[in-house]
């Protein structure tokens, strides 16, 4: 990702510090978050300030790298300590297949070299360092596989951010659109402006700016509006979890355009690598879908006139809210899968 001329990755580790794009501030501030041991990263997780189901993933395996640094010599306690902070990391975003992958995995590197705790320690980090690097490769395969679906002047549907910011480069979603977008073709991008959070509006709208991409900023509920006037050609949205039958968990409102692009004959392609794939999960009713807090839902937050950032209330007073954070999508309405091994049908998912 390049901002400014100065390629960055989403997150990314030096020494003891994980650095994080401050997605909060976006796109009115670009701001590095510097974290400075597991407890903080797993706060940033959990508040947001890194998210998209890749970025999180290596930002939990670089938590278990912190939090291998920090334990005690003692096998006994190292075994305890870094048992301790994986616990912690996966209880940040429940639904996120990608973090448990990256934090199960970082974890047995560690364990795997006990009773040897200096091995431990550096087993993490080269696995943690590893996965990241993975992310990044599988990110970049993704957009390869899933550029050819993407015809010269193809109108795009996206929802939510499945970018650069969603992984550690590159992304899901938007990567077979950014090389298209290289390879020449014209690409233009429906961007669903994704409520609560708004994700759409915010992250996916400042990237391809950044990429100069043509888009244009939709409500939520224009997508069908769209869809019937034969605005959009395709869709690609991410996956957080994706279930062993191919049910996908994504942001909440993606099984809505998954359904109104069904009704009016649009492909729908989930993009997202093999390590967000679940084999222990039988079916989407087995995710947990994570609820967030009533406020995002209440309030809204931007800067003023003065630039200065405020939160303010859009309900009406004492009214409260629900939250879920992400939807399923039942696999009968998901055209393919585009993954770092090629594109795959639903109900033929590697086991």
């Amino acid at each position: 990702m390049l901002v400014n001329g100065t390629p960055y990755r989403t997150v990314w580790r030096e020494n003891g510090t994980v650095r994080m794009i401050d997605q909060l501030l976006l796109p009115f501030q670009f701001t590095i978050f510097d974290s400075p041991d597991h407890r903080v990263t797993a706060r940033a997780i959990k508040d947001m300030v890194t998210r998209g189901a890749g970025a999180i993933g290596a930002a939990g395996g670089f938590a278990i790298a912190q939090a291998a640094m920090e334990a005690p010599v003692s096998a006994q306690e190292f075994r305890a300590y870094v048992g301790a902070a994986a616990l912690l990391l996966k209880s940040t975003r429940p639904t996120a297949q990608n973090l448990f992958y990256a934090v199960d995995r970082v974890l047995a590197a560690a364990m795997g070299a006990l009773p040897d705790t200096a091995r431990a320690r550096t087993a993490a980090c080269a696995e943690a360092d590893a996965l990241a690097a993975e992310d990044v490769d599988a990110g970049r395969r993704i957009g390869e596989a899933g550029a050819p679906l993407i015809r010269n002047g193809a109108r795009v549907l996206t929802h939510c951010n499945a970018g650069w910011l969603a992984f550690t480069d590159w992304g899901t979603a938007l990567s077979p659109v950014y090389r298209a977008h290289r390879d020449g073709k014209r690409v233009f991008v429906w961007v669903d402006e994704t409520r609560p959070r708004l994700q759409g509006a915010r992250l996916t709208a400042w990237e391809l700016a950044g990429e100069g991409i043509e888009f244009r900023i939709i409500p939520d509920n224009a997508a069908g509006f769209f869809m019937r006037r034969g605005d959009v050609d395709m869709v690609i949205v991410g996956a957080d979890r994706i279930a062993a039958n191919g049910d996908v968990a994504n942001k909440i409102g993606t099984y809505e355009k998954a359904a109104l692009a069904r009704v009016n004959g649009i492909p729908f392609y989930v993009a997202a690598p093999t390590s967000t794939m679940d084999f222990n999960c039988p079916t989407g009713d087995s995710i947990p879908i994570e609820e967030r807090g009533e406020q995002e839902v209440l309030t809204a937050a931007g800067p003023d006139e003065t630039g200065t950032m405020r939160t303010v209330r859009i309900a009406s007073p004492g009214a409260c809210a629900r939250n879920p954070a992400f939807d399923v999508t039942p696999s009968s309405l998901v055209t393919g899968f585009i993954t770092e091994k090629g594109i795959m049908k639903p109900d033929g998912l590697p086991r």
